[in-house]
C-alpha cells in the first residue's frame, strides 16, 4: 500500500495511470489488455490513485439456510420438517388395483372363508385367540388354506391352548397337523413356541414384530398378520408366495425381487400406508382364482391390457 506521500509523487511524475476496475461506485471502467487509459490532470491523478488504493468493505449478504431434520421414531415435534426423497410409483397402479378389488369383490376365494382370522374359536378368551392365530399362521406355511383349516378343526375340538399343546406328545399333535406342508418340523417349531410363550409372555402372544420373528417357526409374514389379525396393528405387507408374483407381474417393483421379503420392503417404500392392511388379502385371493402360479387366467383380468406379464404372454 502507498504513502500519500509516494502517491503525490507518483502522481506528478506520471501522467498516465492505468486503473483497476472496481465492482462498482468507482467510475473507472475495465481496460482491455494493452489499451491506454486516458490522461489525467496531476489532482485527478492523485484522487485516483487513491481511490483505487483505497480498501472497500463489502458487505456480505446474509444467506438463511434451511435445514430440514428427520425426526426419529415418537419424535413428532412441532414444526419439524421431514426430509422426503420422491417417491417411485409403478405406472397405472391404481387402475389395477382398482380392477383387482373388482375382481375380488365377491370375496369367494379360499382366502375369504379359510384364512388366519376365520380359524380361531370366536368364544375363546382374547389371549387364547391370538394364541390360535398365531399357530393358524405358522400351519399355512407352504399350504393351501383348506388344509390349514382342516389341521386347526381338528386341533380345537382338543381344546387348543398352549397348556395343551405342549400336553400333547409329539406323534399325537403330528397326526393332528398332519397333512400340511412340512409337518415334522412344524410338531417340532409348535411345541418350542408354545413353550417359550408360557415361560416368557404368561401364555400370551408377543405384541411386536421383532419379538414374534424371534419365535421358532415363525416368518415376517406370519409376524405381519398376527400383528393385524390378533392385535388389530398394521406393522408391515404380509408378502407370501401369491403377493410376491402378482406384485413382479405387475411390476410393482422397481427391480425384479427374488424373495417376499425383498418384495414386501419394495412395496412398503412407495405404497401408501393407508393400503397396506387390505394388499395381503386382495392379492391372495386374487392369486388363487386368476394370477394362477401356472397358467394365469390372464383373458378373464381385467388388468390384462395393463400387465407387463399378461402382455408378454
Amino acid at each position: 500500500r502507498c504513502s500519500p506521500q509516494e502517491s503525490a509523487m507518483n502522481a506528478a511524475g506520471v501522467r498516465m495511470v492505468v486503473t483497476r476496475a472496481r465492482s462498482r461506485g468507482t467510475g473507472a471502467s475495465l481496460r482491455r489488455r494493452g489499451e491506454k487509459a486516458a490522461p489525467l490532470r496531476s489532482g485527478e491523478a492523485a484522487a485516483e490513485e487513491r481511490k483505487s488504493y483505497s480498501p472497500v468493505k463489502r458487505r456480505r449478504k446474509a444467506q438463511r439456510l434451511s435445514v430440514a431434520y428427520e425426526a426419529s421414531e415418537g419424535e413428532g415435534g412441532e414444526g419439524a420438517e421431514h426430509l422426503q426423497a420422491p417417491s417411485w410409483q409403478p405406472q397405472d397402479w391404481r387402475q389395477q388395483l382398482d380392477n383387482i378389488r373388482t375382481m375380488r369383490s365377491g370375496k369367494d376365494a379360499p382366502v375369504d372363508q379359510l384364512g388366519a382370522e376365520h380359524c380361531f374359536d370366536p368364544s375363546a378368551s382374547p389371549k387364547v385367540r391370538r394364541y390360535q392365530v398365531l399357530l393358524s399362521l405358522m400351519l399355512s406355511s407352504q399350504t393351501k388354506d383348506q388344509v390349514t383349516a382342516g389341521a386347526m378343526q381338528r386341533l380345537r375340538a382338543r381344546g387348543l391352548t398352549v397348556d395343551s399343546i405342549l400336553q400333547t406328545d409329539d406323534s399325537t399333535l403330528g397326526a393332528l397337523i398332519y397333512p400340511v406342508g412340512f409337518w415334522r418340523s412344524k410338531v417340532k417349531y409348535i411345541k418350542q413356541t408354545s413353550a417359550i410363550l408360557q415361560q416368557r409372555y404368561d401364555g400370551d402372544i408377543p405384541a411386536s414384530v421383532a419379538e414374534l420373528v424371534a419365535l421358532p417357526g415363525v416368518g415376517p409374514k406370519m409376524a405381519h398378520l398376527a400383528m393385524a389379525v390378533a392385535w388389530g396393528t398394521v406393522s408391515g405387507i404380509a408378502v407370501d408366495t401369491h403377493v410376491h408374483r402378482i406384485a413382479n407381474r405387475l411390476r410393482w417393483t422397481k427391480k425384479a425381487t427374488k424373495s417376499p421379503e425383498e418384495t414386501r420392503r419394495a412395496l412398503e417404500e412407495w405404497l401408501p400406508r393407508e393400503l397396506w392392511s387390505e394388499i395381503n388379502g386382495l392379492l391372495v385371493g386374487f392369486g388363487q382364482q386368476t394370477c394362477l402360479p401356472i397358467r394365469p387366467r390372464c383373458q378373464a383380468c381385467l388388468n390384462r391390457a395393463l400387465c407387463p406379464a399378461a402382455r408378454g404372454l
